[in-house]
């Protein structure tokens, strides 16, 4: 990779800093595509976030950030605009600065899971309802671009149920009246769903080897979504695929959400099969 004087820079905004694929992935893509971009990390709280947005906003060399936890809702008051599903989200991972030098915020990490799940699936949002354990980072990502695209119906629990309810109570009143609360571990609605996700984090870890979902209840009618890529199979996809159930694992999600970054920031194509070549290595230790 060469910098040089028009190189541009993007910055993972996170708190605090421990293992991240984001940099390896992101900058081979740059290689790959001769994208005059570079990508690092930049390690703070909220409590020098807006002094960190306003030197992206200020200096000609950057092209935007990427933002991780715990700023992808703080952030928000910083950007000037937002686009439609970021403002309703009310969280944003993916900062562009544009030729004015205003800042628009994105939220790539739903787009990332529609775009997996519609072309590596087949999956027709607007014509199927989902379940959902899990209203974390990813479940919230996962379900609001659900709604948004118009599922039917969406189900979502979570272990600490105000999560669960929280979640059901953002999506009803910023994108439409799909979303319901369903006690933890009980699964009968699953019965009218064409997906299973499980965005719970539950099978990677120290979870290896569990699920979050009773293996009795696997049917081989239904997709079942894990969030996690690594492993590549966790239990809960295991027991689908015993089931005979279509599987897909979280590769595609991340893959995708950082092919979305990287087309905002550049205005290029990004290189697909350059990027899950690079993660399948990282995934492998190589």
């Amino acid at each position: 990779m060469n910098i040089d004087i028009n190189t541009k820079m993007i910055t993972l905004i996170v708190d605090p800093l421990k293992q991240s694929f984001a940099a390896r992935m992101q900058n081979a893509a740059y290689q790959a595509a001769d994208i005059n971009l570079t990508y690092f990390y930049t390690e703070t709280g909220s409590e020098h976030l807006k002094e960190i947005i306003d030197g992206i906003r200020f200096m000609p060399s950057f092209a935007g950030a990427a933002v991780t936890k715990p700023n992808k809702v703080e952030v928000m008051k910083y950007l000037d605009e937002a686009d439609p599903l970021c403002e309703k989200m009310g969280a944003c991972n993916t900062i562009v600065k544009q030729a004015s030098g205003a800042l628009k915020g994105y939220n790539t990490d739903g787009v990332g899971f529609y775009t997996s799940i519609t072309k590596e699936a087949g999956i027709k949002v607007s014509e199927n309802t989902f379940f959902c354990i899990g209203a974390g980072g990813a479940g919230r990502a996962i379900c609001s671009v659900l709604a948004y695209h118009g599922a039917k119906k969406i189900y979502i629990t979570d272990l600490y149920q105000k999560s669960a309810e929280d979640l059901v109570d953002d999506i009803n009143n910023n994108f439409a009246p799909v979303a319901e609360f369903v006690d933890f571990g009980n699964f009968a609605k699953t019965d009218e769903c064409a997906v299973i996700i499980n965005a719970s984090g539950v099978g990677m870890g120290k979870t290896a080897g569990e699920s979050p979902y009773p293996k009795e209840q696997m049917d081989a009618t239904k997709l079942y979504f894990d969030a996690c890529y690594n492993p590549a199979k966790t239990q809960f996809l295991l027991n689908a695929e015993e089931a005979g159930a279509r599987i897909l694992n979280g590769l595609g999600m991340s893959l995708y959400q950082g092919v979305a970054q990287i087309e905002l920031w550049s205005d290029k194509k990004a290189p697909i099969e350059a990027m899950k070549n690079e993660l399948n290595d990282i995934i492998a230790g190589r």
